[in-house]
């Protein structure tokens, strides 16, 4: 009797380890809504994150990281520097590094955006609060 043995090949590269992508976290919850890391790999992390109707993040700045956001669905308030704007669906801002920043949703429809952040460290403690809705008291 003959045996059988199936052998798989696999035509992909191996990536570099600088641009493989690490594990993504769960969901976390926060006061305002709620993140979820889609995406982690040296310099850049890449969060969808979702804001409940009536919500705001805190006034926060990031000493190693800028941020880029992309509305998906809702309205988004932004205050970046003195500068505040209203953003839809498909528009997008960017938020130097130590620059003072705010996401709110203004509308009735929870507030869905794409983050991607680009620095040499991006821990979420890297967040200095000057002001927070919610008494989240600094570590």
């Amino acid at each position: 009797m003959a045996q059988y043995q199936e052998t798989t090949q696999t035509n992909a590269l191996p990536l570099p380890s600088a641009i493989t992508a690490r594990g993504v976290a769960a969901t976390e919850l926060r006061p305002w809504g709620s993140f979820t890391v889609l995406e982690e790999g040296r310099g850049y992390k890449i969060k969808r994150i979702e804001v409940k109707p009536g919500h705001r993040l805190s006034l926060q700045m990031h000493h190693h990281r800028s941020e880029h956001w992309i509305v998906v669905s809702g309205t988004a308030r932004v205050v970046c520097g003195d500068q505040e704007v209203l953003l839809g669906n498909n528009q997008s801002t960017y938020v130097p590094q130590c620059t003072a920043h705010r996401l709110e949703n203004p509308g009735v429809i929870p507030l869905v955006l794409i983050e991607v952040q680009n620095g040499e460290y991006l821990g979420e403690d890297d967040i200095i609060r000057f002001q927070d809705d919610y008494a989240r008291a600094e570590d």
